[in-house]
Protein backbone atom coordinates (compact mmCIF):
# COMPACT_ATOMS: atom_id res chain seq x y z
CA UNK A 1 0.00 0.00 0.00
CA UNK A 2 1.44 3.35 -1.14
CA UNK A 3 4.94 1.97 -1.57
CA UNK A 4 5.10 -0.13 1.62
CA UNK A 5 4.59 -3.85 2.18
CA UNK A 6 1.97 -4.41 4.88
CA UNK A 7 0.40 -7.56 6.36
CA UNK A 8 -3.06 -8.46 5.06
CA UNK A 9 -4.75 -7.59 8.36
CA UNK A 10 -3.12 -4.14 8.35
CA UNK A 11 -4.18 -3.36 4.77
CA UNK A 12 -6.99 -0.91 5.52
CA UNK A 13 -8.48 2.16 3.88
CA UNK A 14 -10.32 5.11 5.38
CA UNK A 15 -14.11 5.16 5.29
CA UNK A 16 -13.69 8.60 3.69
CA UNK A 17 -11.74 7.23 0.71
CA UNK A 18 -13.72 8.10 -2.39
CA UNK A 19 -12.88 4.69 -3.82
CA UNK A 20 -15.09 3.22 -1.10
CA UNK A 21 -17.68 6.00 -0.97
CA UNK A 22 -18.25 6.42 -4.71
CA UNK A 23 -16.29 3.77 -6.60
CA UNK A 24 -13.98 6.59 -7.67
CA UNK A 25 -10.80 4.90 -8.84
CA UNK A 26 -9.38 2.46 -11.35
CA UNK A 27 -7.91 -1.04 -11.29
CA UNK A 28 -6.20 -3.80 -13.24
CA UNK A 29 -6.26 -7.57 -12.85
CA UNK A 30 -2.95 -9.18 -13.82
CA UNK A 31 -1.71 -12.77 -13.98
CA UNK A 32 1.62 -14.30 -13.09
CA UNK A 33 2.72 -17.54 -14.70
CA UNK A 34 5.80 -19.61 -13.98
CA UNK A 35 7.53 -16.81 -12.07
CA UNK A 36 6.70 -14.08 -14.61
CA UNK A 37 4.13 -11.28 -14.54
CA UNK A 38 2.24 -11.61 -17.80
CA UNK A 39 1.83 -8.52 -20.04
CA UNK A 40 2.75 -6.24 -17.13
CA UNK A 41 3.58 -3.17 -19.23
CA UNK A 42 0.32 -3.45 -21.20
CA UNK A 43 -1.73 -3.66 -17.99
CA UNK A 44 0.02 -0.68 -16.42
CA UNK A 45 -0.36 1.43 -19.57
CA UNK A 46 -4.10 0.67 -19.54
CA UNK A 47 -4.27 1.58 -15.84
CA UNK A 48 -2.73 4.97 -16.56
CA UNK A 49 -5.10 5.52 -19.51
CA UNK A 50 -8.08 4.74 -17.28
CA UNK A 51 -6.75 7.14 -14.64
CA UNK A 52 -6.23 9.91 -17.19
CA UNK A 53 -9.76 9.47 -18.49
CA UNK A 54 -11.17 10.22 -15.01
CA UNK A 55 -8.58 12.96 -14.26
CA UNK A 56 -6.88 10.87 -11.57
CA UNK A 57 -3.18 11.57 -11.22
CA UNK A 58 -1.31 8.45 -10.11
CA UNK A 59 1.52 9.52 -7.75
CA UNK A 60 4.03 7.05 -9.22
CA UNK A 61 5.60 6.51 -12.60
CA UNK A 62 4.63 3.55 -14.75
CA UNK A 63 8.07 2.06 -14.13
CA UNK A 64 7.63 2.57 -10.40
CA UNK A 65 4.27 0.79 -10.39
CA UNK A 66 5.71 -2.10 -12.40
CA UNK A 67 8.57 -2.45 -9.91
CA UNK A 68 6.09 -2.41 -7.00
CA UNK A 69 3.99 -5.17 -8.62
CA UNK A 70 7.02 -7.42 -9.00
CA UNK A 71 8.13 -6.64 -5.43
CA UNK A 72 4.68 -7.55 -4.05
CA UNK A 73 4.61 -10.83 -5.98
CA UNK A 74 8.08 -11.72 -4.72
CA UNK A 75 7.18 -10.88 -1.09
CA UNK A 76 4.07 -13.08 -1.30
CA UNK A 77 5.82 -15.81 -3.31
CA UNK A 78 3.17 -15.55 -6.00
CA UNK A 79 4.85 -17.29 -8.92
CA UNK A 80 1.57 -18.50 -10.42
CA UNK A 81 -1.27 -16.28 -9.32
CA UNK A 82 -3.36 -13.17 -9.67
CA UNK A 83 -2.51 -9.54 -8.92
CA UNK A 84 -5.11 -6.85 -8.26
CA UNK A 85 -3.71 -3.35 -8.79
CA UNK A 86 -5.99 -0.62 -7.43
CA UNK A 87 -5.74 3.18 -7.44
CA UNK A 88 -8.36 5.06 -5.41
CA UNK A 89 -9.07 8.78 -5.51
CA UNK A 90 -7.97 8.97 -1.88
CA UNK A 91 -9.45 10.42 1.29
CA UNK A 92 -11.79 13.38 0.87
CA UNK A 93 -14.90 15.00 2.27
CA UNK A 94 -18.44 13.68 1.92
CA UNK A 95 -19.82 14.73 -1.43
CA UNK A 96 -19.00 13.95 -5.04
CA UNK A 97 -16.30 16.57 -5.59
CA UNK A 98 -13.14 14.54 -6.34
CA UNK A 99 -10.91 17.58 -5.90
CA UNK A 100 -11.43 17.52 -2.13
CA UNK A 101 -9.38 14.34 -2.01
CA UNK A 102 -5.75 14.21 -1.02
CA UNK A 103 -3.17 11.82 -2.40
CA UNK A 104 -4.54 8.83 -4.35
CA UNK A 105 -3.91 5.42 -2.80
CA UNK A 106 -2.06 2.70 -4.68
CA UNK A 107 -2.89 -0.81 -3.50
CA UNK A 108 -1.37 -4.02 -4.87
CA UNK A 109 -2.76 -7.41 -3.83
CA UNK A 110 -0.89 -10.56 -4.88
CA UNK A 111 -2.79 -13.79 -4.36
CA UNK A 112 -4.78 -16.32 -6.36
CA UNK A 113 -8.10 -16.57 -8.20
CA UNK A 114 -10.29 -19.35 -9.58
CA UNK A 115 -12.99 -17.73 -11.68
CA UNK A 116 -14.52 -20.92 -13.09
CA UNK A 117 -14.23 -24.60 -12.05
CA UNK A 118 -11.81 -26.66 -14.17
CA UNK A 119 -14.72 -28.83 -15.30
CA UNK A 120 -16.16 -25.91 -17.28
CA UNK A 121 -12.91 -25.50 -19.24
CA UNK A 122 -13.32 -29.12 -20.34
CA UNK A 123 -17.09 -29.11 -20.90
CA UNK A 124 -17.87 -25.46 -21.65
CA UNK A 125 -20.05 -22.72 -20.20
CA UNK A 126 -23.77 -22.15 -20.58
CA UNK A 127 -24.50 -18.43 -20.61
CA UNK A 128 -27.55 -16.20 -21.01
CA UNK A 129 -28.34 -12.77 -22.44
CA UNK A 130 -29.40 -10.35 -19.72
CA UNK A 131 -31.53 -7.22 -19.71
CA UNK A 132 -28.87 -5.02 -18.06
CA UNK A 133 -27.19 -3.24 -20.98
CA UNK A 134 -23.53 -2.28 -21.10
CA UNK A 135 -22.78 1.30 -20.12
CA UNK A 136 -23.17 3.83 -22.91
CA UNK A 137 -19.74 4.98 -24.10
CA UNK A 138 -20.59 8.55 -23.06
CA UNK A 139 -21.81 7.43 -19.63
CA UNK A 140 -18.98 5.46 -18.02
CA UNK A 141 -16.92 4.38 -21.01
CA UNK A 142 -16.26 0.60 -20.83
CA UNK A 143 -12.61 1.32 -21.72
CA UNK A 144 -12.24 2.73 -18.21
CA UNK A 145 -11.64 -0.07 -15.71
CA UNK A 146 -13.22 1.84 -12.86
CA UNK A 147 -13.88 0.67 -9.31
CA UNK A 148 -17.59 1.19 -9.97
CA UNK A 149 -18.47 -2.21 -11.44
CA UNK A 150 -22.16 -2.07 -10.58
CA UNK A 151 -23.18 -2.29 -14.25
CA UNK A 152 -21.37 -5.63 -14.53
CA UNK A 153 -22.53 -6.81 -11.11
CA UNK A 154 -26.20 -6.23 -11.97
CA UNK A 155 -25.72 -8.31 -15.11
CA UNK A 156 -23.94 -11.01 -13.10
CA UNK A 157 -26.89 -11.12 -10.66
CA UNK A 158 -29.25 -11.71 -13.59
CA UNK A 159 -27.03 -14.50 -14.89
CA UNK A 160 -26.80 -16.25 -11.52
CA UNK A 161 -30.55 -15.95 -10.98
CA UNK A 162 -30.99 -17.62 -14.38
CA UNK A 163 -28.79 -20.52 -13.34
CA UNK A 164 -25.70 -19.41 -15.29
CA UNK A 165 -22.26 -18.22 -14.21
CA UNK A 166 -21.85 -15.68 -17.00
CA UNK A 167 -23.93 -13.41 -19.23
CA UNK A 168 -23.94 -11.75 -22.62
CA UNK A 169 -24.32 -7.97 -22.29
CA UNK A 170 -25.70 -5.94 -25.18
CA UNK A 171 -24.94 -2.28 -25.79
CA UNK A 172 -27.66 0.44 -25.91
CA UNK A 173 -28.11 -0.22 -29.66
CA UNK A 174 -28.75 -3.93 -29.09
CA UNK A 175 -25.39 -5.19 -30.40
CA UNK A 176 -23.21 -7.67 -28.55
CA UNK A 177 -20.71 -5.93 -26.27
CA UNK A 178 -19.09 -8.46 -23.94
CA UNK A 179 -19.69 -10.70 -20.95
CA UNK A 180 -19.82 -9.32 -17.40
CA UNK A 181 -16.07 -9.68 -16.97
CA UNK A 182 -14.79 -11.21 -20.20
CA UNK A 183 -14.51 -10.52 -23.91
CA UNK A 184 -16.46 -12.70 -26.33
CA UNK A 185 -15.33 -14.37 -29.57
CA UNK A 186 -17.11 -16.17 -32.40
CA UNK A 187 -15.53 -18.78 -34.69
CA UNK A 188 -16.91 -19.24 -38.22
CA UNK A 189 -14.75 -21.61 -40.25
CA UNK A 190 -11.30 -20.01 -40.38
CA UNK A 191 -12.60 -16.61 -39.28
CA UNK A 192 -12.40 -15.28 -35.72
CA UNK A 193 -14.78 -12.45 -34.85
CA UNK A 194 -15.06 -10.19 -31.81
CA UNK A 195 -16.98 -6.93 -31.23
CA UNK A 196 -15.08 -3.66 -31.78
CA UNK A 197 -14.33 -1.52 -28.75
CA UNK A 198 -16.75 1.21 -29.82
CA UNK A 199 -19.59 -1.27 -29.24
CA UNK A 200 -18.90 -1.10 -25.50
CA UNK A 201 -16.19 -3.74 -25.45
CA UNK A 202 -13.16 -3.41 -23.19
CA UNK A 203 -9.91 -3.73 -25.11
CA UNK A 204 -8.85 -6.72 -23.08
CA UNK A 205 -5.19 -7.62 -22.75
CA UNK A 206 -5.96 -11.34 -23.10
CA UNK A 207 -8.30 -10.48 -26.01
CA UNK A 208 -5.45 -8.78 -27.87
CA UNK A 209 -3.04 -11.67 -27.23
CA UNK A 210 -5.56 -14.25 -28.48
CA UNK A 211 -6.24 -12.19 -31.61
CA UNK A 212 -2.49 -12.02 -32.30
CA UNK A 213 -2.00 -15.76 -31.74
CA UNK A 214 -4.98 -16.60 -33.97
CA UNK A 215 -3.64 -14.39 -36.77
CA UNK A 216 -0.21 -16.03 -36.48
CA UNK A 217 -1.96 -19.41 -36.81
CA UNK A 218 -3.42 -18.29 -40.15
CA UNK A 219 -6.93 -17.32 -39.07
CA UNK A 220 -8.78 -14.34 -40.52
CA UNK A 221 -9.23 -12.17 -37.41
CA UNK A 222 -11.82 -9.39 -37.54
CA UNK A 223 -13.55 -6.91 -35.25
CA UNK A 224 -17.18 -6.80 -36.37
CA UNK A 225 -20.51 -5.60 -35.03
CA UNK A 226 -22.51 -8.62 -33.93
CA UNK A 227 -26.04 -9.40 -32.88
CA UNK A 228 -27.13 -12.46 -30.94
CA UNK A 229 -27.81 -14.13 -34.30
CA UNK A 230 -24.04 -14.33 -34.90
CA UNK A 231 -23.63 -15.96 -31.49
CA UNK A 232 -26.44 -18.48 -31.93
CA UNK A 233 -25.26 -19.58 -35.38
CA UNK A 234 -21.51 -19.67 -34.67
CA UNK A 235 -19.37 -22.77 -35.09
CA UNK A 236 -17.78 -21.98 -31.73
CA UNK A 237 -17.95 -19.27 -29.06
CA UNK A 238 -15.46 -18.61 -26.30
CA UNK A 239 -14.65 -15.99 -23.69
CA UNK A 240 -11.30 -14.46 -22.76
CA UNK A 241 -10.09 -12.51 -19.76
CA UNK A 242 -7.17 -12.20 -17.39
CA UNK A 243 -8.90 -14.27 -14.72
CA UNK A 244 -10.88 -16.48 -17.12
CA UNK A 245 -8.03 -17.00 -19.63
CA UNK A 246 -9.73 -18.85 -22.56
CA UNK A 247 -12.96 -20.71 -21.78
CA UNK A 248 -15.41 -22.30 -24.26
CA UNK A 249 -19.12 -21.48 -24.42
CA UNK A 250 -21.37 -24.35 -25.50
CA UNK A 251 -24.84 -22.92 -24.91
CA UNK A 252 -26.35 -19.42 -25.13
CA UNK A 253 -29.97 -18.72 -24.19
CA UNK A 254 -30.63 -22.49 -24.22
CA UNK A 255 -29.32 -22.78 -27.80
CA UNK A 256 -26.44 -25.19 -28.35
CA UNK A 257 -23.43 -23.63 -30.05
CA UNK A 258 -22.00 -25.75 -32.85
CA UNK A 259 -21.83 -29.36 -31.70
CA UNK A 260 -22.69 -28.38 -28.13
CA UNK A 261 -19.13 -29.21 -27.05
CA UNK A 262 -15.90 -27.17 -26.93
CA UNK A 263 -14.70 -26.84 -30.51
CA UNK A 264 -11.27 -27.58 -31.98
CA UNK A 265 -10.35 -23.93 -32.62
CA UNK A 266 -11.16 -22.93 -29.04
CA UNK A 267 -9.22 -25.88 -27.63
CA UNK A 268 -6.18 -25.13 -29.78
CA UNK A 269 -6.21 -21.40 -29.01
CA UNK A 270 -6.48 -22.18 -25.29
CA UNK A 271 -3.43 -24.46 -25.52
CA UNK A 272 -1.47 -21.91 -27.56
CA UNK A 273 -2.37 -19.14 -25.12
CA UNK A 274 -1.32 -21.22 -22.11
CA UNK A 275 2.04 -22.03 -23.71
CA UNK A 276 2.61 -18.38 -24.63
CA UNK A 277 1.61 -17.09 -21.18
CA UNK A 278 3.81 -19.55 -19.30
CA UNK A 279 6.93 -18.48 -21.20
CA UNK A 280 6.48 -14.71 -21.50
CA UNK A 281 6.41 -11.91 -18.96
CA UNK A 282 8.40 -9.80 -16.51
CA UNK A 283 10.50 -12.05 -14.22
CA UNK A 284 9.69 -11.96 -10.48
CA UNK A 285 13.23 -11.52 -9.15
Amino acid sequence: MNGKLVPEKAAKVSVFDHGLLYGDGVFEGIRSYNGRVFMLDEHIMRLFRSAKAIDLKIPMTQAGVAKAVVKTCKANRVMDGYIRLVVTRGVGSLGLNPYTCGTPQIIIIAGSIQLYPKKLYDEGLSIVTVGTIRNHTESVNPQIKSLNYLNNILAKIEAINSGCMEAVMLNPQGFVAEATGDNIFVVRGNTLLTPPTWCGTLEGVTRNVVMKLAAEAGMDVREEVMTRYELYTADEVFLTGTAAEVIPVVKIDRRSIGSGKPGPVTRQLAKTFNRFASSNGTPIV
